[in-house]
């Protein structure tokens, strides 16, 4: 039996909920393949209190995507634990707090669309049904919107939808896979954020930007604004398009 979509609006009864007594909990942290989006890896880097490079090294594996031509970044897989997150104990997670944003969604999926025009925002939802998940059919006493609002999910999808207006945006402009040059640029400010702010103030990768005081001091001093810089660095240095900078 496979997993089901079922649409849903954010109006919808919620009728999921997990918790330590439900028979399958913690099940549906095993047999991952588990991909992890920049704001993911900035939120569990601070959390574990050490550097993007060191826990990417510890903890996650990198190869490219088949259809965006990135590279991607997942969790690596350990036969010994079933596959389990490197994360997961008896009694819950550990990062719960800074959990990535499949899981705080999870069992929902969320698509978007981007108007031309005004850039508006559209999402649509559906619920995954799996079938050796047991807590579906619970009446959680919540709508769907506020199941989300509890998942505390609005600056993680507002940064991924950074992330996917980017790849999009590489899907125009530079079909296929990257070469090795710009494959590494994407990597460095987007997933290794601690070596970019480094070759920042200690190298020479702002070299012919001026980015102005203000600007660098926010992004020496803020993992947000330099994920968020870095965003926008990637759009100058892979596609020649101007970053605003501002003050």
């Amino acid at each position: 039996m496979s997993e089901e979509m079922i649409p849903v609006t954010l109006d919808d009864k919620m009728t999921f909920e997990c918790s330590p007594g439900v028979s399958c909990f913690n099940e549906c942290c095993r047999d991952l393949n588990q991909f992890l989006t920049p704001y993911d890896i900035l939120r569990l880097k601070e959390n574990l209190g050490i550097t993007s490079d060191l826990f990417l090294k510890k903890y996650t594996s990198v190869h490219v995507g088949p259809e965006s031509g990135l590279p991607v970044i997942s969790f690596k897989l350990d036969p010994a634990t079933r596959h389990a997150c490197p994360f997961v104990r008896e009694t819950g997670c550990s990062v719960y707090v800074d959990r990535p944003t499949s899981c705080r969604i999870y069992p929902l999926a969320r698509a978007i669309s981007r108007a031309r025009d005004t850039g508006e925002i559209q999402e649509y939802f559906a619920l995954i049904e799996e079938p050796h998940c047991k807590g579906f059919g619970r009446n959680s006493g919540q709508t769907i919107r506020e199941w989300l609002d509890g998942q505390d999910v609005t600056l993680h999808n507002a940064m991924n939808d950074k992330l996917m207006e980017l790849i999009s945006l590489k899907n125009q402009i530079l079909p296929g896979r990257l070469d090795p040059v710009d494959s590494d640029k994407f990597y460095l400010a987007c997933y290794d954020m601690d070596t970019f702010r480094k070759r920042i103030f200690e190298g020479d990768l702002l070299d012919g930007l001026d980015v102005p005081p203000a600007v660098l001091a926010r992004i020496k001093a803020d993992d947000l604004a330099l994920l968020d810089f870095g965003l926008a660095w990637v759009k100058y240095a892979l596609f020649g398009i101007d970053m605003a900078l501002g003050e």
